[in-house]
């Protein structure tokens, strides 16, 4: 509750001072560059009411108002100075560039007074209040919900450091879970919620932002185990480095008075880069359907005609964060094809009917599915959906698979690009290591290459 109301609080501010800059700035030009009287007119009160809402528009992109409560106060100038910039160069070519001026040297004043009222104005409150926030966790008045896994004298001892810190680190320790239910030092310090199967129910139960891992680096296969356990669920997952951690620059700090943690969960991409994304994904899907309608009533045509059923085929697929949507394609089998249980499809499986089998070569069955984009189940790019069904096959195998639920699943993805449709759960995990890949290298610029290798794989007809 406190922290949605000081998300509230300081958007209220925003709002606030970019009116005041604004009036501000209007004042600037009235006197020092048209050098007329200030009057205010309908302009001017327009201005005051809507230019703030831009301003807030994009300060959500951009990622100002994720987790207030964690921004410190060199990340605030940084983003102000920027965001600031940025705005000031769009308001410049949307409202003031067609302004008579009589020398260029006028345009050059306007963009420096915007950008110098603008700033000065937006950092003052924001500097202070976000100081205020930190004052909050560093005392140990507002805090983020953390769950220690480990019972030994190690999570003993990652427990004693982070609670004996001058200035919290925000830690509200709410218990701890073990591995072998033997360890259990740190009950007569925390409430015991029992074995590490159990971390589902206590995430969810206890509303767990944090989870820290108090185990030794040299469990690799513990460890690779509860992060990818933990890894479909939006909380932050920090352990201890080890020296190569170290030595190998992995471990990042923004607090020098913290304890040495390595978060091993950070942001794939930067939040402009996510909500960039986002919007192409609107964007471009709306594009495509409008400009594939005319290819859409031919294929509902063809898939009613072809054989017996519906036109298109829906499934309940497991989708960012492990919520689960139903994923629209255009039938490609006969009805009834899955009536002994969820099946693979292979190359010459007969379930497919003979239009389907063209469709499926130039992916063509995939292409209702930017109705999903569109409702936010789905991204152009990403990870290929499963059904719960094989996710719980392949984690019996490779755990780090329950990471790809970490983003939207998208139409196409480097898995399918590089690989094509899986026929077994073998092959399914030999695409997922295109798909780990991805994430570790999300950017636009990928992103724009899949779609392009994309569309030469549906024009070439190579589609596995």
């Amino acid at each position: 509750m406190y922290k949605t109301s000081s998300k509230w609080l300081f958007i209220f501010l925003d709002y606030c001072t970019a009116a005041v800059a604004w009036a501000l700035f209007f004042y600037f030009r009235k006197i020092y560059v048209e050098h007329t009287d200030f009057v205010t007119n309908t302009t001017f009160w327009i201005g005051i009411v809507l230019i703030p809402f831009f301003w807030i528009m994009l300060y959500a992109f951009i990622g100002t108002y994720q987790d207030i409560i964690r921004l410190h106060r060199f990340k605030i100038l940084s983003q102000t100075f920027a965001s600031t910039g940025f705005g000031t160069l769009i308001l410049f070519f949307i409202l003031l560039l067609d302004d008579d001026v009589y020398s260029y040297q006028v345009y050059y004043k306007s963009i420096l007074a915007l950008f110098s009222i603008h700033f000065t104005c937006t950092i003052l409150p924001r500097y202070v209040l976000i100081t205020y926030f930190v004052r909050l966790v560093q005392n140990r008045i507002v805090g983020f919900k953390t769950l220690l896994i480990g019972g030994s004298e190690k999570a003993v001892h990652i427990f004693d450091e982070l609670n004996s810190l001058p200035k919290s680190m925000g830690n509200e320790f709410v218990g701890f879970v073990n591995l072998n239910g033997i360890d259990r030092q740190l009950e007569e310090k925390l409430p015991y919620f029992g074995h590490v199967n159990e971390v589902e129910n206590v995430i969810k139960s206890q509303q767990i932002e944090e989870v820290i891992i108090a185990l030794d680096r040299s469990e690799h296969e513990k460890l690779k185990g509860i992060i990818s356990l933990l890894s479909g669920y939006p909380v932050r997952i920090k352990l201890i480095p080890d020296m190569y951690d170290i030595l190998a620059g992995s471990v990042k700090m923004n607090n020098i008075f913290g304890a040495l943690l390595l978060e091993v969960n950070a942001d794939f991409m930067p939040y402009w880069q996510l909500s960039t994304k986002r919007l192409l994904d609107v964007i471009l899907s709306i594009i495509a359907i409008v400009l594939l309608i005319p290819l859409y009533l031919f294929l509902m045509i063809a898939v009613k005609t072809s054989s017996k059923g519906p036109i298109f085929f829906l499934q309940e697929r497991i989708g960012k964060n492990g919520k689960p949507f139903k994923i629209i394609k255009f039938r490609t089998m006969h009805v009834d094809s899955e009536k002994s249980g969820p099946q693979l499809s292979s190359e010459n499986d007969p379930r497919i009917t003979p239009i389907g089998k063209v469709m499926r070569k130039l992916r063509l069955d995939e292409f209702p599915q930017f109705i999903n984009v569109i409702k936010g189940d789905m991204s152009l790019v990403g990870p290929r959906p499963e059904r719960q069904y094989y996710i719980d096959k392949i984690i019996k195998e490779e755990p780090q698979f329950s990471q790809l639920t970490r983003v939207r699943p998208g139409i196409t993805s480097w898995g399918q690009v590089k690989f094509g449709y899986a026929e077994n759960v073998q092959e399914m995990i030999q695409r997922m290591k295109f798909d780990l890949l991805y994430l570790k290298n999300m950017s636009l610029a990928l992103d724009f290459k899949i779609l392009l290798y994309t569309i030469l794989i549906i024009l070439r007809a190579k589609g596995k």
